[in-house]
C-alpha cells in the first residue's frame, strides 16, 4: 500500500491522535515521550526517509542491473562448417559468416547478411572484426558506396581528397606523411581499390579509398619515439578505448610485428 508523504511542517499541523493513526498506518513505534507530538512527527518523518532511501537505491539497483546487461557483450559462438567456412552466432541469431576464396593476400572474408563486409589476411583478424562491430552495433551497417573510378584523374582526385583529410602528400613514388616519411601506395585496378604499405611489394584488397589511405594513417608508427601502446595508454586507459581504436591499435600491432 502507498501512503502520502509529509513534510514536518504538514505533520506539525496535525493534533496527537492524527499523528498516532498516521504512524500507526505505516507499522511505526515511537521512542522517547510518546504523549508530545513532537515525538510522533520526528518518527514518522525518519520512517518517511528510510523507506525513500529504500526505493532510491532499489531503482538505482536496478538502473546499474539493466546498464550492466546492455553494456555486457553477449558472448558469440562459432559453428565451423568446414575449414574455410565458419558461421558467427548470438545466442541463435546468425549474425555473420567468415569464408575464404582464392584472394592472394586477403582470402579471408566477414559476410553479413550476403553482403561482403571486411577482408583480412587472417581469420582471427575477421573475427575481431565481428565481435567489435557487433559490440557497437554497426555490424549490420550498410558499406559506404562509391562511383566507380574510369579515369586516371578520378582515381588520383578520390586519393588526393582522402590524403587532405590525414594532411597526407602525394608525391611521385608514393604518399607521404607531413614529416616527409613514406607511408606507401594507393591505386585501383578494373574499379577494385588496393594499398601498398611502405616497403610492401604486395598489393593488398581495400574496401574502399578511405579505407586504403586510412591503413596507410595506422603504418605511421616509428617517426616520433613513442610506441604504438604509448601513443594510445598516454591519451586514454585501455578500458575507455572505443571498439574501433581497439581494433586499430591491434592492425598496427600486427603491422610492426610483422
Amino acid at each position: 500500500m502507498t501512503h502520502p508523504t509529509y513534510t514536518q511542517q504538514d505533520l506539525s499541523r496535525y493534533n496527537l491522535p492524527r499523528l498516532k493513526r498516521i504512524a500507526a498506518e505505516r507499522g511505526v513505534t515511537p521512542t522517547g515521550d510518546r504523549r508530545a507530538t513532537d515525538t510522533w512527527v520526528n518518527a514518522i518523518i525518519t520512517h518517511q526517509s528510510a523507506q525513500t532511501h529504500k526505493v532510491a537505491q532499489s531503482e538505482l539497483n536496478d538502473y546499474i542491473a539493466n546498464q550492466a546487461q546492455a553494456v555486457a557483450p553477449e558472448e558469440l559462438t562459432t559453428r565451423e562448417i568446414s575449414f574455410y567456412d565458419h558461421e558467427i552466432y548470438c545466442g541463435d541469431e546468425l549474425i555473420a559468416s567468415i569464408t575464404h576464396d582464392d584472394h592472394l593476400t586477403q582470402p579471408w572474408v566477414v559476410v553479413v547478411e550476403g553482403v561482403e563486409k571486411f577482408r583480412a589476411n587472417t581469420y582471427a583478424r575477421c573475427y575481431r572484426f565481428i565481435t567489435w562491430h557487433h559490440q557497437d552495433t554497426t555490424l549490420n551497417e550498410p558499406a559506404q558506396t562509391e562511383t566507380p573510378c574510369t579515369s586516371e584523374n578520378q582515381i588520383m582526385a578520390h586519393i588526393f581528397n582522402e590524403c587532405q583529410k590525414y594532411g597526407f602528400e602525394i608525391l611521385d613514388d608514393g604518399i607521404y606523411n607531413n614529416k616527409g616519411v613514406k607511408l606507401g601506395q594507393v591505386g585501383c585496378t578494373n574499379g577494385n581499390w588496393w594499398v601498398k604499405r611502405r616497403y610492401s611489394v604486395q598489393q593488398q584488397y581495400s574496401n574502399s579509398v578511405l579505407d586504403a589511405v586510412r591503413s596507410l594513417s595506422i603504418v605511421d608508427v616509428s617517426t616520433d619515439g613513442k610506441s604504438i601502446f604509448d601513443e594510445y595508454f598516454l591519451d586514454q586507459p585501455l578500458e575507455q578505448l572505443t571498439g574501433d581504436k581497439l581494433q586499430r591499435l591491434l592492425e598496427r600491432a600486427e603491422l610492426v610485428t610483422a
